[in-house]
Parts: C-alpha cells; sequence; structure tokens
C-alpha cells in the first residue's frame, strides 16, 4: 500500500496543515534536515496514514455539478455505496452556482436519457413545465430546457436521498493517492482538517480535471491553435423587471427577430439589429466594448420579472481559465461590468427602470479548462462527420460553439443528423478504477464546445454511474468496462450506429 500522496501546497500551509514546526519537519526518508523553501505549485509528500478515512464507499465522485450529480444518483441507484464531494454547499454546479441558464437544446430527438426523464418529472410534479417551446420534429428531447435554480438545486438533494447519496458540502478535494495504477483514496479538506475517503471507483466530475491531474492522468487545455480557453462569463440575475415593456422595446422599436416567443418566456440579444444600441452605449462612456461583446438575457420560469444575464463575457485573451490568478482577477472585473451593464439597462431599456441585481453567480462560468487525453480522443471530425459508436453513452446535434473571437466554427449539422459520445472518451489508460465525466472528458479543442452542454454532461454521468455499479458487481475494473456487453435494457443508451 501506498504510504504517501502528492499534495500541491505552499511550505507554510503545509506546515500548519501537518501540525509541524519548521525545524522538525520530516517529509520523507529522503529529506535532509534542513529541506529548501518550495514554491507554492510545488508538491510535498506526506505520510497518508496518518490522515484519517472520513468515508468509505463503493463509489466516490469529486463534483457535484450537472454530471457528478447524475452519476452519484445513477450509482447509488443501480446498488452501490456513493459519496458525493462537492466545494459549495449546493448541487448542481453550473446550473445552480455559475446560473448558467436556460440548458441548451441537443436539438435532436432521443437524446433523453432516463435521468433526464426523471428529472423533468420531479419539475412537472412542482408544476413547472421545463420545455421552452416544444417542437415537433423532437421526441424524447432536442429543446432548449428551463429550471428554477433554486428549485433545481431542492430537487437535487431530494434525488441524491431517494437513492442514499452521502453528500460531503463545503468539502475540497486537496490530492490523491494512488497505488497500482489505481486511486485508492481522495484527500479532501472541510471543517474537519484533512481527510480521506477510500472508495473502490472514483469519478472526476471536478469540470477541470482536478482528481485526474491529481492523480497523474495527461491532460490538455486550451486550443490548439491559439493557446487559449474559451471565455469565461460571470452571470448575474436582474429582478423587478417589466418584461412586456422590455419584449416591445426590442421587437417594436429596434425591430429585433430574435425572439421568437413573448412573455412569460422571451430573450433578448445583441444582434445585427440592436449592436448600434449597444454601441451607443459604449460613445456615451455608459459601458465599455468588453462588458456588451456578448450580451443575452432570459426569462426564468417560476420566478416572474427576473432575466437571467448571460453576461458579462471575460476576454480570453486577458484571462486564462487555467489559472488561479486569472479566474480571481476576472471575479473582480465582472463585478465591475455587471453594475455597469445594470446600470446600463436601467438607463436605457424600458422594463428596466426599477430593475435590480438579485442575484449573483457564485462561480465563474467555466466553458473550457483542463481536459483528459482518455481511451478515445472525441474531435471535431468526429462532430462533423456525426460520427456513431457502438460504445455510444449518448447523442446530440449542438454545434460547435465556441466562444473566442477569431476561432467561430459555425457549421451546424444537416436535418436529422446527430452525433454521439463514446463510453471510451470517459475512461483513462493510466488509471484503471477511475471515469471522467462532464466538460473535461477526452475531446479536442472544437469536440469540448459542442459536447459541454448540460443535457450532455448528465447522460455522461449517468452512463458513468451505470458503468461504476456494473463493474463492482461483475469485479472488473472500469475502464475495462465494455458498453457494449452491459445489457441493453441497463443501459442508459444504446447506440443508432
Amino acid at each position: 500500500m501506498l504510504e504517501k500522496f502528492l499534495i500541491p501546497i505552499s511550505r507554510r500551509d503545509l506546515l500548519k496543515l501537518a501540525g509541524l514546526t519548521a525545524a522538525g519537519a520530516v517529509l520523507s526518508s529522503k529529506d535532509s534536515a534542513q529541506a529548501a523553501p518550495v514554491a507554492p505549485n510545488q508538491s510535498f509528500a506526506l505520510n497518508a496514514d496518518k490522515i484519517p478515512v472520513l468515508m468509505n464507499a463503493d463509489v466516490c465522485v469529486v463534483g457535484g455539478g450537472v454530471a457528478g450529480t447524475a452519476a452519484a444518483v445513477t450509482a447509488a441507484r443501480n446498488g452501490a455505496k456513493v459519496v458525493l464531494v462537492e466545494q459549495g454547499i449546493v448541487l448542481g454546479g453550473s446550473q445552480t452556482q455559475a446560473l448558467v441558464y436556460p440548458a441548451m437544446p441537443t436539438k435532436t430527438f432521443n437524446s433523453d436519457t432516463p435521468y433526464i426523464t426523471d428529472l423533468n418529472r420531479r419539475f412537472y410534479m412542482h408544476g413547472i413545465d421545463v420545455d421552452f417551446d416544444s417542437d415537433p420534429k423532437y421526441k424524447n428531447g432536442g429543446d432548449a430546457r428551463q429550471y428554477t435554480p433554486e428549485l433545481l438545486a431542492a430537487i437535487y438533494d431530494e434525488m441524491c436521498a431517494d437513492y442514499k447519496v452521502d453528500i460531503l458540502y463545503n468539502t475540497t478535494l486537496v490530492g490523491s493517492e494512488t497505488s497500482g495504477g489505481k486511486i485508492t483514496a481522495a484527500i479532501v479538506h472541510s471543517i474537519e482538517g484533512l481527510g480521506k475517503i477510500v472508495a473502490k471507483t472514483f469519478i472526476d466530475a471536478t469540470g477541470d480535471a482536478t482528481l485526474s491531474r491529481f492523480a497523474g492522468v495527461e491532460c490538455i487545455r486550451g486550443s490548439d491553435v491559439t493557446g487559449r480557453n474559451q471565455k469565461m462569463s460571470f452571470r448575474f440575475e436582474m429582478g423587478g423587471v417589466e418584461e412586456m415593456k422590455v419584449y416591445k422595446f426590442f421587437v417594436k422599436k429596434l425591430k429585433d427577430d430574435w425572439c421568437e416567443t413573448k412573455p412569460p418566456e422571451f430573450e433578448f440579444a445583441k444582434t445585427t439589429h440592436t449592436e448600434k444600441f449597444y454601441f451607443e452605449g459604449i460613445q456615451r462612456g455608459e459601458v465599455t466594448k468588453d462588458d456588451v461583446a456578448y450580451i443575452q438575457a432570459f426569462t426564468i420560469i417560476g420566478k416572474p420579472g427576473t432575466l437571467s444575464m448571460n453576461c458579462p463575457e471575460m476576454s480570453p485573451f486577458v484571462y486564462s481559465a487555467t489559472s488561479v490568478v486569472d479566474r480571481s482577477k476576472a471575479i473582480q472585473q465582472g463585478r465591475i461590468m455587471i453594475r455597469r451593464l445594470a446600470n446600463f439597462f436601467r438607463k436605457n431599456i424600458p422594463g428596466f427602470k426599477n430593475a435590480f441585481i438579485s442575484r449573483e453567480a457564485s462561480m465563474l462560468g467555466v466553458r473550457e479548462s483542463w481536459r483528459i487525453r482518455g481511451k478515445y480522443i472525441m474531435t471535431k471530425d468526429d462532430y462533423f462527420n456525426a460520427q456513431k459508436f457502438p460504445d455510444a453513452v449518448c447523442r446530440s446535434a449542438y454545434p460547435i460553439d465556441i466562444h473566442d473571437e477569431t476561432l467561430e466554427l459555425n457549421r451546424t449539422l444537416g436535418k436529422g443528423e446527430f452525433y454521439e459520445v463514446p463510453f471510451r472518451a470517459l475512461v483513462t489508460n493510466e488509471l484503471a478504477n477511475l471515469l471522467v465525466v462532464g466538460r473535461c472528458i477526452s475531446t479536442d479543442f472544437p469536440a469540448q464546445a459542442a459536447v459541454r452542454i448540460q443535457p450532455t454532461c448528465m447522460s455522461m454521468g449517468e452512463a458513468a454511474g451505470i458503468a461504476a455499479a456494473y463493474a463492482l458487481k461483475n469485479a472488473i475494473n472500469v475502464n475495462a468496462v465494455d458498453w457494449t456487453l452491459i445489457p441493453a435494457k441497463e443501459r442508459s443508451y444504446v447506440s443508432a450506429g
């Protein structure tokens, strides 16, 4: 059994956590009595035996976003004992904390997997219709979906309670313990201090491939053309909005044809019809070019008079999604931009006169950061070829949606075409008991821009939960699971190829 694990930490914080003095710190038998100063991004080897076991489980899911929650609930529903680690106090990640609303459409029929159907059913039971405007060409999925963020958080808790998932809120992954090509424990920090979660299978749903990187999985980041990540967003909500007045301003006065529906369900955006309106705001000094580089707003189901603002976006030329310093600066600058935008809307758009910032995202909307190199790397060619896979776990026709001024790939698929995501993109070569779900699965940069949407991530998580439970029942490693050998009735999705 491995006796040490690696944790990126400064020497000062290491000594605090370990309860050691500078003179008495002993890191391993190879360390000298007087260790040289270590930079904050370097690693120390700690004695893992001295870290208490916080919990034991069959499956440990790290990250309680849309993919991680789906993975945890599904694994538990299939008989596994599951621990779900979440650094915040709410499940849902991008939906509930980053305020990414609505869930983008898969744009293809039969894309709803059983987990999504169950989630939608629970919303219906609360009197919420999740479908914006059901398109007759879609059946069992395809449309954008609207979820009330606060109710969604409660429903996720409800689902976890129904299937006896143990949630650890306010618990942050800080390292991993590995041995023999497997992860043996996730090292976390909570109100109790450092602790281990020991499990047979681990699912990385961190979005940033954090567990994978700690455990030594090869990862890539950014565009292979520019090296940049996609833009991040700092979203917010505005309450006290008179929706019909806003609608009439854009449709009647500005002649905008962006929105095809009227309140209570409508949206507005910066388009060719409205670009002059925002440009004049720049000329008057009310907003900056960066403030209005991307503008989009949606009404929110279950929250009358409230708009979800899909803005501002943070320039990838200035802020990297893989730098903690850049993310921190983006948050600071984003708050300034949010208030400029709110003032601009109040001053210039009828219906916003008495509006106010009612909610600010508690995390940045990160579209892309790190991605693993798994057994299969999904590429843009798989998208353009509408590729089908025998081991597919879901389908979508959502386009390659890159938020970057110089990297647009706007070609959509033909009528009725769709691509699939293979199970092999969710597993690694390095670690036998690791599954990876969400926006950090094994893809190239353009393909990631297509598969990163919420319903696709949910279906990935669901498949991972099924695979984790199946591997446990059959005493095999998850990276040796052949998705095609799982009985069709037990799979969440069966390939159309």
